[in-house]
Order: C-alpha cells, then structure tokens, then sequence
C-alpha cells in the first residue's frame, strides 16, 4: 500500500532530511511544502493540503528564539495558532500528525533527564509557544497526534553548531563555548529516520499517540560538544576554551538543563536514537561536515602528533 506523506517547512533542517529519508521508501510518495508554498497560519490552505495524506510531518515553525521575545505573537501565530490550525486539519482527514516541539518546554533546572510526562514550564517566550502548540496537539487529537521534542539539532542544512565550530576553527586559533548548559545533541538526518519509523508504527497502530522525546541518549555541553567536534575531525579539542553562559548573553533565557529520557519508545517498539556521540561521527564523515573539516584542517589545526 502506498502511504502519502506531507512535510510542512520542507527547506529547513529537518524538512529537507525528511524528504530525503521518505525519498528511500518505495512504498511512500512524498509532498513537500516550504512556508511559500505553504503558510500553516492559513487554516483554509492548511486544509486542502492535507487532505489525502496519510501523514503529516510538522517541521514548520518559527525557531528565532531570541527574536521571540520581542515578537512573542509573532512566534505564538506560527508555534501555536497555525500548529492548532494544522491538527484541526489533520484530525479532519483523519492523517496522523507528528508535530516537532522542543525541549525547551521545560524550565531547566532539572538533575536528571525530563521523562515525557514532567511538569512543564518553558522559561522564555519561545518556549511558551511551542508548548502551546503541542496542548493543541494534545487536545485535537489525543488518538493520531504525536509530539515529538527534539533539541541541539545539527544537520547538514543550514545554520548549525557543528558548522559553526568547523567553520570558526579555520580563522580562529582559540574559541571559547558555553560548558553550564548541558543537553543532547541530536543529528537531524537520525531524527528524521526515528520519524519515518513512527510514522509508519503509528499506521500500523502499533505506537500509541502522545509525546516522544526525539533525542540523542547520553548528554553533554555545548564546550563538551565542541570538544568532540574537534577530537572527531583531527583538531586540536585543546583549543576550546570553557566558559560560563554569562560570557555570551542573549535576550532569551535558556534552559540550563535540557536533558530528556526516552521511556516512551519502547511503547512503539521502537528504540530511541543513538548516543550523541555516535550520531555526531557518523555525521561528520557526510556532507557538508567532511568538507568543513578538510578545510579546517588544512588551514593548520591538526592534532600534535
């Protein structure tokens, strides 16, 4: 039986690899929309391209978390009213929904990992609106709808972490990084797979509705995460310097602590993602990481020898 998936924010990180992990499915025909194309705060529109998909993969949102705290309805119309928006189109068709939210949801003063069921409260207004998103998820479709957190997303589309240290490691000899805020790096093309996964448990009725934590397991920090970056792709990781998140201010608060567990996949029979560390050598050795590395280490940062 062929299954038609529809991937909303189709260009972003995400978007892209999802589309081109249901591209390797001989069984799915795949429809993606970018916000041009579609703009999930339009209900009407929300509703034609919907209707006749299987599955609906929500990657669209608004991510500028600082830029959220200045424009806090802005980010709530896309984050929250176009999500409700979306499930009430979807809950009308009768597609599944998996809805991308963030760990962000949570305030972060956590010691240990968030299971999927912990009390909420998002410290920032990005935060309060995804988390009003995924209560209308929630509340529309408490038997198709599925939430799934992600969070320290890589990927080899767009802006990003990882590129980011590759890139500064060929014109900088030192960098300094946040080593206070720890959370689970998590490959975009890893999570994309775990989400064809569910999609296709979720028709099969074998994983039931409700939240999944779509993230790496184990944990580090950004410096920890930097550091491994480095060691992975031949440089020096003694060029990372740690410091405290004070160092970098931001309009947006984030969460200290932004670990989650992942006890609910095994209602799926679907086990969770990989450790970040493996996600992030596999990755490296992929486009555009393998070609950022070359560079960094040709422009003279090799590990002593």
């Amino acid at each position: 039986m062929t299954t038609r998936w529809l991937v909303t924010g189709a260009r972003g990180m995400l978007g892209q690899d999802m589309l081109a992990e249901l591209a390797t499915d001989p069984d799915a025909t795949v429809t993606g929309r970018s916000h041009d194309q579609l703009d999930i705060t339009d209900q009407a529109a929300l509703h034609l391209a919907v209707a006749g998909h299987h599955v609906v993969v929500n990657c669209a949102a608004w991510t500028d978390v600082d830029g959220a705290e200045q424009a806090e309805a802005e980010a709530a119309a896309v984050n929250a009213t176009g999500v409700r928006h979306l499930a009430r189109a979807c809950a009308a068709s009768g597609a599944v929904l998996l809805h991308i939210s963030t760990d962000y949801v949570f305030p972060g003063n956590a010691d240990r990992p968030y299971p999927e069921d912990a009390p909420t409260g998002p410290v920032n207004a990005y935060g309060r609106s995804k988390l009003a998103g995924e209560r209308a998820v929630a509340e529309l479709m408490p038997r198709t709808g599925y939430i799934v957190r992600t969070a320290w997303l890589y990927g080899g589309h767009g802006h990003n972490f990882v590129a980011t240290m590759l890139e500064l490691a060929t014109r900088r000899a030192t960098l300094d990084v946040v080593a206070d805020q720890h959370g689970q790096p998590t490959w975009s093309r890893a999570l994309a797979r775990q989400l064809a996964l569910l999609g296709r448990a979720a028709l099969a009725e074998r994983a039931p509705a409700g939240i999944y934590h779509g993230t790496a397991t184990g944990h580090t920090t950004w410096y920890g995460l930097a550091c491994e970056t480095f060691r992975l792709s031949g440089l020096d990781p003694a060029r990372i310097r740690p410091v405290g998140s004070d160092t970098f201010p931001r309009p947006a608060a984030r969460p200290a602590f932004g670990v989650l567990g992942h006890a609910n996949w095994a209602r799926s029979g679907l086990a969770p993602l990989p450790p970040w560390d493996e996600q992030l050598a596999t990755a490296l050795g992929a486009p555009p990481f393998d070609a950022l590395a070359d560079a960094a280490r040709m422009s003279g940062g090799r590990l002593p020898i």
